[in-house]
Parts: C-alpha cells; structure tokens; sequence
C-alpha cells in the first residue's frame, strides 16, 4: 500500500543504512525525500478532474485505490455501456494472497472509485460483478445529477499512511459517518474504539506478523515488491517505495542487502505495538459470504470509508496480517464474535500528517 513520511528523527532503519553508506563510501543516493522527477509524476497522476472529464479521466482516479503492495492488478476495457475493470492475475501475490482475496478487494475499491468519479461528474454509475466472467466487474455510465462530490474530491488526497497517529479519540458523530459512507449490501463494518479491544487486535497482529516473518517465502515475495530509491519507483510504476514510509532510499543492491538487518521480529514488533497504541480506532470489514463478489463488496465498502476519513481529515493502513495467516484468521475471527465467518480487513485509523504518495503505472484502456 501507500507509505510515507514519518519521523523527524531518524530511525534505525535510517542509521544502518546511513551507517553502510558510510562504510560504502559515502553513498550520495541514500535520501529520506523524494525529488522533482517524483513530484512531478505525481501531480499530473492526482490532478484534479477536469471541468469535462471523460473515461480516462475516471480510469486515472481508479487507478489511485489501494491494493496489496501496490501492485496494480487491474485491467480496463472499454464497453459500449460504460468499462469493464478485470483481474490481472500476472500481478497476483500468491504467498500472502494465495485465493487472491486481497485482489479482487483491491478491484472492489478501484471499481468504487470509478464509480465516484463517473458519479460526480454527472455520469452516474452502476457496479455489477459477473461471477462467469473470471471476475469481470461491469461499470455501466449513464447521465444525471452530480453526487458524492465530496468522496470524489478525497480520491486524490487519501493514502495508506504507515505512521504512528496522534491518539485524539474521534467524535461519535465522525464515528457514524464513517459507518454511513462504508454501508455496501453484503459488508459489515465492525469499529473497535476501546483500549482492550485495540490491545486484543494488537496482540493477534503481532502474533501474525511474527508467523508471516518467519516464513521465507513471503519474506522472497515481499522483497519482489520493495523500491529502495526514486529510480525504481519511477520505472516500474508500482511496488513499495521505501522513501514513502520515511525510510531511507538507497541504491537497489544496497536496500537488499540491508533490508535483512532492519526488517527484524523486534523491530516490527516495537512498529506496529506503536501504530497500533497511537491509532484512534480499528475498523474490521465483513463480507456476508467468503466469495469473489463479497470481496468486491468488501473494496468498495473500505473505499468509501477511507474516502469519508480523508474528508474528515483521517488517515488510515491496513494491518491485515490477522486475516492473512489462516490459523490465526479463524480465532480472530471467534475473538471478534463472528463463528466460522471471515473477516476480510483489518484497518488502523487516526489523525496524522500527510505524507508522500505511492507510485501508479500509467492506466491504460483496451
């Protein structure tokens, strides 16, 4: 997802690879921002919508939604009713995402993005998912009044911020707001604001991130995704930009090199243990049925609620390690009160400062 900015001093992540910068002599590559090349990509990505948008206008939105380590995997095709959005399944995760849920959730909040953009600008849209289709989500674009204009404004501003949050306790009215805006047919939304039950949901991330660190395969995949400097950000349009979560850049072999020293059990543990404790609350997302249409459901529903933080000036990240380790996934999901149901995200969310966005290839329509 989206990472960014996130200290004013450095952490230990920046003093190994400052210190092997040093040691390398004197690496003028490793920074913590991000250069004019970047900004500028990144303007042109999140511009506002025209005063006469079009498809591609509404693709371009789409393509900002979240989804797993930002690698895209969505395709458009144009339909004379509207646009097809597909699966693009040469993108999947198959360690940490081996029933490609967290795909077709991140088609579900693409999809919703569309939708809001079309919405806004006059073309109200409908969103159908085909289950014969190989996961076709059909968008059909008719005429008529604008709506969710505010929704739509947020889809450049909203990001995954993976910071420690302010611990401000958020109004009851903004609480029900957030609830209005995720209402999707098929989805609940579970809020967990009380000290406890954050702690409980603590204790089972930590006890699922130390399991998914432990396994080498999904250390290799994550690596697959990571982009250590602007560069690499820039020429593949997708993946995990460390500069985005206020980490140090670095050339690529160095961060591979490095990436093992800093990425420990420990210091994951003392991350998260942070974020967690900072954040204002936590929202589980629950589809009614474990099916490709209800993780769509499910992207759309988390869409809106991360659009309605934005505008309620809300960060949010995904911490979804308790969902991704299917052992722990079924006593979460007991602990939460849900049987033999299966919760589909589990989201941190909180006040915190803007930081950098993450990259996005450039869309493209068949």
């Amino acid at each position: 997802m989206h990472f960014a900015e996130r200290f004013t001093m450095p952490d230990r992540r920046d003093v190994l690879l400052g210190s092997a910068a040093l040691a390398l002599g004197g690496l003028s590559g490793c920074s913590s921002t991000v250069g004019g090349a970047y900004d500028t990509t990144m303007s042109r990505l999140r511009a506002p919508l025209g005063p006469t948008p079009d498809l591609p206008d509404f693709v371009r939105y789409a393509t900002l939604a979240p989804n797993g380590h930002n690698t895209q995997p969505w395709r458009f095709a144009a339909t004379r009713a509207g646009v097809d959005i597909l699966p693009d399944l040469s993108r999947r995760t198959p360690v940490v995402d081996p029933d490609d849920h967290h795909l077709f959730v991140s088609l579900g909040c693409a999809a919703e993005n569309l939708a809001i953009a079309a919405s806004a600008s006059g073309r109200p849209a409908s969103i159908g998912f085909d289950p014969s289709g190989n996961g076709r989500i059909a968008i059909g674009l008719a005429s008529g009044q604008s709506r969710d204009l505010a929704l739509c404004r947020a889809i450049p501003a909203r990001q995954s911020t993976r910071s420690p949050y302010d611990r401000r306790a958020i109004p009851v009215e903004d609480l029900r707001s957030l609830e209005r805006a995720a209402a999707v047919p098929g989805v609940s939304v579970l809020l967990i604001t009380d000290p406890p039950g954050r702690e409980r949901v603590l204790e089972t991330v930590l006890h699922a991130n130390d399991l998914q660190m432990g396994d080498p395969a999904f250390m290799a995949e994550l690596m697959l995704w990571l982009r250590f400097n602007e560069a690499a950000a820039l020429r593949t349009g997708d993946g995990l930009y460390s500069a985005c979560s206020g980490s140090r850049t670095s050339p690529t072999w160095l961060g591979k090199r490095m990436f093992p020293l800093f990425f420990t059990k420990a210091s994951e543990t003392e991350r998260y243990t942070e974020q967690l404790r900072s954040s204002s609350g936590i929202a589980v997302f629950i589809g009614d049925r474990a099916d490709r249409d209800h993780w769509v459901r499910v992207g759309r529903s988390f869409e809106r609620f991360a659009l309605q933080a934005t505008v309620l000036g809300l960060r949010h990240a995904h911490v979804n390690q308790p969902i991704e380790v299917p052992a722990v996934r079924s006593a979460f999901a007991k602990s939460l009160g849900l049987g033999d149901g299966r919760p589909d995200l589990v989201i941190r969310f909180g006040a915190a400062p803007a930081l950098p966005m993450a990259m996005r290839r450039a869309p493209k329509i068949t």
